[in-house]
């Protein structure tokens, strides 16, 4: 009798065992997929099984009822991310996630009088409540899942500036540039990059002048900086190519392009991460005329 109590209590055991291997690898096989590069000033977009949760470092990461997502590495992340699924079974998946660094245009300017490094008191509260109504723009959080689709070009032209680049003024490190510039004249129209729906609409703030923010969900946002003319108001809807905006020189600059920024709620990114090489699509461009 205890010799066949045992059999049975071992059957039920590995009965047990095999009832959470074949639940383990149902969700192996779904797998965790990912969009994008691991390097620093990346956005990159995702998909897990249907009602699991993530956590990147330690934080919640909001995922879409169908399990899409997205996460984003700043400009100077760490280059070791814990990247935690939970899936809807209980079980666990750590993955253990590599950035690549990337390297920087620093360039160095001494000789600046100390009275243009001292900032101006009236300019700089100004600059201040621009920077609160940005940043009010860039926390509201959407269920739109326009931020999943394949990003475009708002405007193509020569890139004048790029993600992350910096200039030290005698010694004194000033804010990296967060956005990706392309040059072109004042008038030409800049396009929606994805669907979305306009948060921010301003025509003249002190540093960004023209400034145009649109929410693609999920804390995905893309800014239009220096604009000349803006189209649309806040709550106006935008589809994918849709003309939102004119190129212009408004603002702090010295000339006409378009300063494109994208976040991840708080988080600046670098656009040049979500859309193909502005050179293909110049290419392209050329061979279809």
């Amino acid at each position: 009798m205890l010799l066949k109590n045992m059999f049975l209590k071992s059957i039920s055991t590995a009965a047990i065992l095999v009832s959470s291997l074949c639940g383990l690898s149902t969700y192996a096989a779904a797998a965790v997929t990912f969009q994008g590069l691991f390097e620093q000033g990346a956005l990159v977009r995702g998909s897990v099984p249907a009602g699991s949760k993530i956590l990147l470092n330690g934080q919640a990461v909001k995922v879409t009822p169908n399990g899409q997502f997205a996460i984003g590495f700043d400009r100077d992340a760490k280059l070791e991310q814990i990247f935690k699924v939970t899936y809807p079974d209980g079980l666990t998946e750590i993955k253990p996630l590599k950035i690549a660094a990337k390297t920087y245009n620093i360039d160095r300017v001494t000789g600046i009088s100390q009275k243009i490094m001292k900032p101006d008191p009236v300019a700089q509260a100004r600059a201040a409540k621009d920077a609160i109504q940005t940043r009010v723009a860039r926390d509201l959080f959407s269920e739109q899942q326009a931020f999943m689709q394949n990003f475009i070009w708002p405007v193509t032209g020569r890139i004048s500036g790029v993600y992350g680049s910096q200039r030290i003024y005698n010694d004194v490190p000033g804010n990296p540039h967060f956005g990706v510039d392309v040059a072109r004249p004042t008038g030409t129209v800049v396009v929606a990059p994805a669907d979305g729906v306009i948060t921010l609409a301003e025509p003249d703030m002190f540093y960004s002048g023209g400034t145009v923010i649109i929410d693609h969900g999920y804390g995905v946002s893309s800014t239009f900086l220096h604009l000349s003319k803006l189209y649309l108001t806040v709550g106006d809807k935008v589809v994918q190519g849709d003309k939102v905006a004119e190129i212009g020189a408004t603002g702090r600059v010295t000339g006409p392009h378009l300063d494109w920024r994208v976040n991840w709620f708080q988080m600046r990114l670098d656009p040049v991460s979500i859309v193909p090489p502005m050179a293909r699509v110049l290419a392209a461009q050329k061979a279809a005329k």
